[in-house]
């Protein structure tokens, strides 16, 4: 995910029923991150873009026919260079990963991966999710949603640029098959309260945990990062909320 030091806003998105939701005509589900592509991500781009790319489009997914077989479908919205998500692919096998990422490196890092270590399941559209989830996802299509590490606007005044806000919880929601789930992880303390009050204000959502402060222990399939993993000897925290589609 990006850091504000380090990123540009995106445009404002043009969504579907906007009148209805302002907050989605103010952001979109990424920021724009300066980074240039290594050889072997450009390299990757045009050796294995053809079979793990899906191209955006304004009409729904043949879901069946990108992935080539049928399976439970997990949407992921921003995986930074893509380590823990090829992971998690590789670890569920039986699950199809329909990743969003707009970031360029991270694209090209994910399709190297892809390519080489021959992970069948995971399919990238290079936009932005929110329209991936209007235009090519129709409702009640997904299984299960994964967001980790969204950037957390520490500064009080970028606080609406964060991703995790009621339009936009209540929009996935509805992508959501009834019983799937939703899962987010932050390592930011402050963001993860917001998380929390915002999953638990939207009906279409019920929190999986009987933890007093509603907060999840870490799924065995989400891998530690190294930047987790460095925050935790330093004694830093990990919150990860995971709430099912009523």
């Amino acid at each position: 995910m990006t850091t504000p030091e380090d990123t540009k806003t995106a445009p404002a998105a043009e969504a579907p029923e906007a009148k209805e939701a302002p907050f989605m005509r103010q952001i979109k589900t990424y920021v724009l991150r300066a980074g240039r592509m290594g050889s072997g991500q450009v390299r990757a781009f045009e050796q294995f873009g053809p079979q793990f790319l899906v191209p955006y489009s304004a009409q729904r997914l043949d879901v069946q026919s990108a992935f080539g077989r049928p399976a439970p479908l997990i949407l992921e919205i921003g995986f930074g260079m893509g380590d823990a998500t090829a992971k998690i692919a590789q670890v569920r096998p039986n699950d199809n990963f329909l990743c969003c990422e707009v970031h360029e490196p991270g694209v090209g890092a994910l399709l190297k991966r892809c390519g080489e270590e021959h992970i069948g399941n995971i399919r990238i559209v290079q936009h932005d999710a929110i329209e991936v989830m209007d235009h090519m996802l129709g409702p009640d299509s997904l299984d299960g949603v994964h967001i980790f590490f969204p950037d957390p606007w520490h500064k009080s005044r970028h606080h609406k640029r964060r991703l995790i806000q009621s339009p936009f919880i209540q929009r996935l929601a509805q992508h959501i098959k009834p019983g799937g789930y939703l899962h987010l992880a932050t390592d930011w303390q402050p963001y993860s309260e917001q998380m929390m009050g915002v999953m638990r204000a939207e009906p279409l959502l019920a929190n999986t945990s009987d933890a007093g402060d509603g907060f999840a222990t870490k799924p065995d399939y989400r891998p530690l990062t190294k930047f987790e993993n460095r925050g935790l000897k330093l004694g830093h925290g990990v919150w990860d909320l995971v709430f099912r589609r009523i």
